[in-house]
């Protein structure tokens, strides 16, 4: 990223510019953006080391990057004719790949001596997106996954911004190219066709941000299209920097402006949450500001401040120290168990990653010059016909690049194989009833044999219905009601799961029963979303889509009339206003079931299933699993509501098998070996399909089937 503005920018300057704030035509060297780029990585730095927030200091990388990428592209068009896409994609490859691969190396490494188990494979995952420079895309959709295991914060997740400007390095040559050759075509200068092509795509990107943050923020932060503004205002004003000649005193007041704007974004603004729609327009004007104010030669500019040589120092290292001060402190608030570093915490996480950043981005200048290197002047032609044919300058600059992150992704993918296998092996091993009986341990009462637990807690998060993987569950987003249907073609019965997540665990249960008897499941269910008409939340917030969603099911369920709905019948939380627990029939089950009775539809309303308060996978990791339980009475009530409940339709039956999840009043993560839990409160699937025999037994007896 930043690490390539020394190649983009032309040589440096001896001294700093005391003339017009725009740089001339041929390009030059801007000293104030120097000091721009450290300004903006210590707020990123700091508002993450100490404050846990999002300073919108990679909003300024980013209009940074647009405005020096537009400058090379369009100066080389006007230098040769052409964008010189190898040579431009080759120096990008040199100088950006050697430092990434670095960091991408370090946190495998420590990610292997530091990090539970059950962090390993999204680490291995994230590692090779972030090489391929399309992270932003993994983290957009884990953004929307309502069962994304989103509590441990990845060391990896700040190569999002990286990702959206890989992506952004070749399309803009594109464009630059297209506009350049339209331009030519209609008799017009290369800087008026850029003008107009990056003036279209900052209007479109703009509005499909504004759109896309009001619909779907989380996806939205993470999306290249609602970014691509942010770069597109950058490559604006590179070309219209040329007109503006402000005065030495509105520079002095740009120049303040825009700095102490830039400080007072992240304390003023909620940027994780509010960008990067409209809003993110404070940030990157702030920075705009900052560079058409230029270096003023007033003694009172902000200039003065940004061009000095610790600053411009700094903004030399803000690749490196961009790369460095997150995973550092990921590792260090791991290791310390803080959710936010202390005062001196945090000072030693900064001054360890400006030391690696120091060592990195001169490790990384020598490998960029290796990849430019010439033969030596003087050189015998005959020594020379003996040599190798070299790459052309622009293929070797790549291949360096290239070279140093594929023994990255191939360590990632090795890894990746043998968890794999080793996985491969406990499958077989868990195949035998006497060693993993799961929840039989608990029916039957017979002796469990010690063995590993299965499946191994890299592996939970892979534990969960198979509905998830086919797409059939509503995300908390949409309002649409999805159905899927599995089992027989010509069912003796049909059965229909409605509800939420809490319902949705009950799946590999009864696909097994299905299986037995002939019967057809239908998956209906939307993530936090409970079968009710009464007024929902979600994370505090109104679930308008809960309510469209339901009115939907409903009218589904009366076109399909299956023989019965299996739904939660109570819900279980640990907000303990119930008294014991927070277990309660909620507001409008009933009434639910009442309009199921009134179509001829049986329920089997199943008592909701404890939670326990931490991340069962997360504790099993880093302790044994006699640790990890939790009281019962801390989710539960010590009486199913359900039981004796006035006013139930008879169309209902009732369920409970917490008795196979809890036992003498606590409720452990790991029963008969087998993993019960793949989070805090839901159910995994092995460990569902161990329940199978009893939900059958005690559902064929309540229902009379």
């Amino acid at each position: 990223m930043q690490s390539l503005l020394a190649d983009v920018r032309g040589r440096p300057s001896s001294s700093p510019r005391s003339a017009a704030a725009s740089a001339p035509p041929s390009g030059g060297h801007r000293p104030e953006i120097d000091g721009l780029r450290a300004v903006a990585v210590l707020l990123v730095a700091a508002y993450h080391v100490w404050f846990g927030r999002v300073s919108g200091g990679v909003d300024v990388f980013l209009l940074v990057s647009g405005f020096l990428i537009t400058g090379s592209l369009v100066r080389s068009v006007e230098r040769t004719g052409g964008v010189g896409a190898a040579a431009f994609l080759g120096r990008l490859c040199a100088r950006l790949m050697p430092a990434a691969a670095l960091v991408l190396a370090a946190v495998l490494a420590a990610t292997r001596l530091l990090l539970p188990e059950d962090r390993w494979r999204d680490t291995l995952a994230e590692t090779v997106a972030a090489a391929g420079y399309h992270l932003n895309w993994h983290l957009a959709l884990d953004s929307v996954d309502y069962l994304s295991r989103s509590g441990a914060v990845s060391p990896l997740q700040h190569f999002w911004s990286l990702s959206v400007q890989g992506q952004f390095y070749p399309l803009w040559l594109l464009l630059v190219a297209a506009a350049a050759w339209a331009a030519a075509r209609a008799g017009r200068g290369v800087r008026t066709g850029a003008a107009v092509a990056v003036l279209a795509v900052f209007a479109a990107s703009l509005a499909y941000s504004v759109y896309m943050t009001r619909t779907d923020q989380p996806w939205a932060y993470f999306d290249t299209g609602a970014r691509l503004w942010e770069l597109a205002l950058g490559g604006l004003l590179f070309l219209v920097l040329p007109r503006l000649d402000p005065p030495r005193a509105v520079r002095v007041v740009l120049g303040w402006l825009g700095l102490a704007a830039l400080v007072g974004c992240g304390v003023l603004l909620q940027v994780s949450t509010e960008f990067p729609g409209y809003i993110a327009l404070w940030p990157t004007l702030a920075a705009a500001a900052v560079i058409v104010a230029g270096t003023s030669g007033s003694p009172w500019g902000a200039d003065r401040l940004l061009t000095l040589r610790p600053m411009r120092y700094l903004g030399s290292l803000s690749y490196a120290l961009y790369l460095w001060h997150w995973p550092v402190l990921v590792f260090y608030l791991h290791a310390t168990g803080r959710t936010l570093a202390s005062w001196h915490g945090g000072l030693a996480v900064l001054v360890l990653s400006l030391l690696l950043a120091a060592a990195t981005t001169p490790l990384a200048d020598r490998v960029a010059a290796f990849a430019k290197r010439r033969p030596k002047e003087g050189e015998p032609q005959e020594g020379r016909r003996r040599r190798p044919r070299r790459l052309p300058a622009p293929a070797r600059a790549a291949a360096v690049g290239l070279a140093c992150l594929l023994p990255v992704v191939l360590a990632a993918g090795g890894w990746a194989a043998r968890m794999d296998a080793e996985q491969r092996a406990r499958e077989a091993l868990a195949s035998d009833p006497e060693v993993y009986p799961g929840a039989a341990a608990l029916a039957d009462g017979a002796p469990v044999p010690e063995a590993p637990v299965y499946p191994d807690p890299s592996e939970a998060a892979e534990d969960i219905p198979v509905t998830y993987d086919d797409g059939c569950n509503q995300t908390t987003k949409a309002s649409e009601v999805i159905t899927c249907v599995y089992g027989s073609d010509r069912p003796e019965r049909t059965v229909a799961l409605v509800g939420g997540s809490h319902a949705t665990h009950w799946f590999p249960a009864l696909e097994a029963i299905a299986a037995e008897h002939d019967w057809r499941i239908v998956n209906i269910v939307k993530g936090a979303c409970l079968f009710t008409d009464a007024p929902q939340t979600y994370k505090g917030e109104p679930y308008p889509s809960c309510a469209e969603w339901n009115r939907g099911v409903m009218d589904e369920l009366a076109e399909l009339r299956p023989d019965a709905v299996f739904t939660t019948g109570t819900t279980t939380s640990r907000d303990a206003t119930a008294g014991f627990g927070g277990e309660q029939v909620v507001d409008g089950y009933v009434d639910r079931w009442r309009e199921l009775d009134a179509m001829g539809v049986r329920v089997v309303a199943v008592r909701d299933t404890p939670r326990l308060g931490f991340d069962a996978v997360e504790c099993l990791a880093s302790g044994a699993p006699g640790e990890c339980t939790a009281p019962a009475e801390e989710s539960l009530a010590p009486v199913s509501p359900l039981d004796g409940a006035a006013g139930l339709p008879g169309n209902v039956e009732v369920l409970d098998l917490n008795d196979l999840l809890c036992s003498g009043g606590e409720c452990p993560s790991v029963i008969g070996n087998v993993l019960v839990y793949w989070d805090g409160s839901h159910i995994a699937a092995t460990y569902m399909r161990t329940m199978a025999p009893v939900l059958e037994e005690r559902m064929l007896a309540a229902t009379g089937w």
